[in-house]
């Protein structure tokens, strides 16, 4: 799977960091998302092992109960990165400049990545990094809905149908050899597209790809 490069391009082409130099402390997405979100958490995460939380913000969505044994946070905005309570560390980089993560082989049991994969340009190069810095059996679990700051998000993105992002993200995998096939799980929105886009409650359809480095 290599993106061609005119999928990679967006509308807004200035430098990433300008765009998400002021924080932004709220969700991105409803009630509903984040409880599927930190459900599936709950479910594939294990207790004392490391995280690394990519492209995040004030918020992991981990649940509470659980404790790591070290999450690692990643983002483009330091004072969102300060005030996420369940991070023990965190860097900011924009991948799209530099995807090579400042993180050693193997070091993490778990990947996440929540609504945020639509903004990568390289991401053959970013799951290559994730594939490198998960333990064998590892898990990556890549979320999202149809939300986004549409002038950021790549042309291949903003052109595809929902099914489309999920295969996507399902090539993004498959382009390193070395993961598992991805796992698709679908909970697509009831609501007319006018009362999601409007962000009515229980609007967002949830996304997630999970593959597994074997």
């Amino acid at each position: 799977m290599q993106l061609r490069p005119n999928q990679r391009l967006k509308l807004d082409d200035t430098d990433d960091k300008l765009f998400y130099a002021y924080p932004r402390f709220v969700t991105h997405v409803d009630e509903g998302f984040i409880q599927q979100l930190t459900d599936l958490y709950r479910d594939r995460l294990k207790p004392n092992t490391r995280i690394f939380d990519m492209m995040s913000s004030w918020v992991s969505h981990l649940p509470e109960e659980m404790q790591f044994e070290h999450v690692e946070g990643h983002g483009l905005n330091g004072e969102e990165l300060a005030r996420n309570t369940r991070l023990n560390h965190y860097f900011v980089q924009n991948l799209n400049e530099n995807p090579q993560l400042p993180l050693p082989d193997e070091d993490f049991d778990a990947v996440l990545n929540c609504v945020s994969v639509q903004y990568v340009q390289y991401p053959e190069a970013v799951f290559s990094e994730i594939y490198r810095i998960l333990k064998p059996g590892g898990v990556a679990i890549i979320s999202f809905s149809n939300r986004m700051f549409f002038e950021k998000a790549i042309q291949a993105w903003r052109e595809a149908s929902e099914a489309q992002r999920v295969e996507l993200v399902k090539a993004y995998f498959a382009s390193v050899p070395g993961f598992t096939t991805a796992e698709v799980i679908a909970h697509k929105s009831t609501l007319p597209n006018i009362l999601q886009w409007l962000g009515a409650a229980g609007g967002d359809p949830f996304y997630a790809v999970i593959a597994y480095r074997s």
